[in-house]
Parts: structure tokens; sequence; C-alpha cells
């Protein structure tokens, strides 16, 4: 998807048309559609010769460009996980594997990226109660896969936002929830992680729409991306506009949230609570 948004804004920025580039790499206007969109894999040849065609003359720029192409060919970790992810989610965990930060907004529930195991199960049995168990400890070990970004090498930074009801609701009750709440205290202790709370007392907030992500990665030519989730499918946007809208909104959250240094204690009030409760 990355590579396919440069290669369209490199070709618009040519006045190239979807036809003359379709011709240049013996292809038709609908394949190069979808290769812009990206819904096809990547011929390192046709990159080629399309950043040709583009006037990508920079040795630099063509290597990062054909670099992401090998890249979007490779096969992820998440594919043995086929079985149990829609194809628009395999997208969003290749993204989320190559970005340099993320930041994301919850209303509901805590981050994929840090759920305990059980509150995880808990999440997962929500949306996919009729399943085996079999198929849902597979969907269950996609999230605990997942967070192992959170520790490797050159690991991103998330910065987490969440709103005091995705604390509240007792997801898989009170055990449970006690259990989430100190996996949340032990993330705030990694270097590469930042907590916020939105609080109930700050009433009507910036991001009244729901919960997304922005991913940024360490490519500054490539664009940074939305992800906004829904019950069976998923939006990703790029365009500026959209970018825009949704990093001020976050912005804004960020400062009607309480302070990152304020989240420890509040976590611990919360956790407090939940063990005070019989």
């Amino acid at each position: 998807m990355l590579l396919g948004s440069q290669l369209r804004k490199l070709r618009e920025a040519n006045g190239v048309t979807r036809e003359a580039a379709g011709w240049e790499i013996r292809a038709s206007e609908s394949k190069i559609s979808r290769m812009e969109l990206g819904r096809v894999g990547f011929k390192e040849r046709d990159v080629a010769d399309l950043l040709t065609l583009y006037g990508v003359n920079d040795k630099s720029e063509r290597e990062a460009l054909l670099s992401l192409a090998r890249q979007a060919n490779t096969q992820g970790w998440w594919q043995r996980f086929s079985d149990v992810l829609p194809s628009w989610f395999q997208a969003y965990l290749g993204l989320e594997t190559s970005a340099g930060m993320i930041r994301t907004y919850e209303v509901q529930f805590v981050p994929g990226l840090l759920q305990s195991r059980e509150y995880a199960r808990a999440v997962v049995m929500i949306g996919h109660g009729a399943a085996g168990l079999d198929e849902i400890d597979r969907r269950v070990d996609v999230r605990m896969a997942r967070q192992q970004l959170l520790t490797r090498p050159g690991a991103p930074h998330l910065w987490a936002v969440l709103d005091e009801a995705v604390l509240r609701r007792p997801i898989g009750g009170r055990t449970v929830m006690r259990t989430q709440i100190a996996a949340l205290i032990d993330a705030t202790k990694l270097s590469n992680v930042t907590i916020q709370v939105v609080p109930f007392s700050a009433g009507g907030h910036a991001a009244a729409g729901g919960a997304f992500t922005i991913l940024r990665f360490p490519d500054a030519e490539l664009p940074d991306v939305i992800y906004t989730e829904q019950l069976t499918s998923a939006l990703y946007l790029d365009k500026r506009d959209d970018v825009d809208q949704y990093a001020a909104a976050m912005e804004r959250l960020c400062v009607e949230a309480a302070p990152p240094d304020r989240t420890l204690a509040l976590l611990e009030r919360v956790l407090h609570e939940y063990d005070s409760e019989p």
C-alpha cells in the first residue's frame, strides 16, 4: 500500500496517465490501479521501469523504493495465521511491523499491542464466541505475537491514548481486568511506550468519531497512514487532508488527556479499586 501510494504520487506529479504507465510495463491500466492501491504483488523490474518513466534517477531514492518492493513481496510472520486473519487486517500487520511511530486512540478496548493474554481471549470471545477453541487460541496467539514488536531491536514508539471507559469496562470480569491493568502498569515502564488516559471529566473530546491509529514510518518520504477498523473491513487513509485532520484530532486528545506522568498513579488507583471490589 505504501509503495503503491508513492508510485501514484510520482505518476500524477509527472502527468503520466495510468494507461501510459501500464503500457510501459506491458500491463493494463487496471493493473496500474491495483498496484497503486496495494492490491497486487510487485515485480521489481516493473517498479524499476515505472521509476524510470517517472524520472526518478536519484540512486538512493530508487533503491529505497525498490527495497520497499522487495519487502512488499516478503511473507510476514502473520502469514502462518492467515486462516484466522482477514486480508484487510493482514495489510495492517504489515504496516504496523514497518512503523517507527504508532499513535492510537481507543474508546472501548485496550489496544491489541498492550493486551494481556486473558484480556485478549475475552475480547476475541466477544467477536468470535461461536468459534472453536483452537481458532480462539490462534486469534489470541496473533495478538501475543504482535507484542514482540515493542521489545525488538529498533522497536517503534507506541503512544496510546485511552478513554477512561477502557479501564472501567470489565471485559472478562474483575480478575481479568486486574491482570490487564497490571500489564498496562508494566507497559508504562518501557521507554518506547507512552500511555495517556482521557478522563470522564473531560466531557466530549476531539475523537468523537471513534478509535483510530496513525502509523508513521522511518522513511520520511513515506506518508503517514490512518487506520480505522469496522466490523467486517477497515479504512486506510493516506491523503494529506485526511492525515492532517486525524493528526490534529490526536494532538487535541493528548492535550485533553491527563499528562503521561500522571498515568501510572491513575492506573494504580484503578487497580486498587478492582482489588477492593468483591
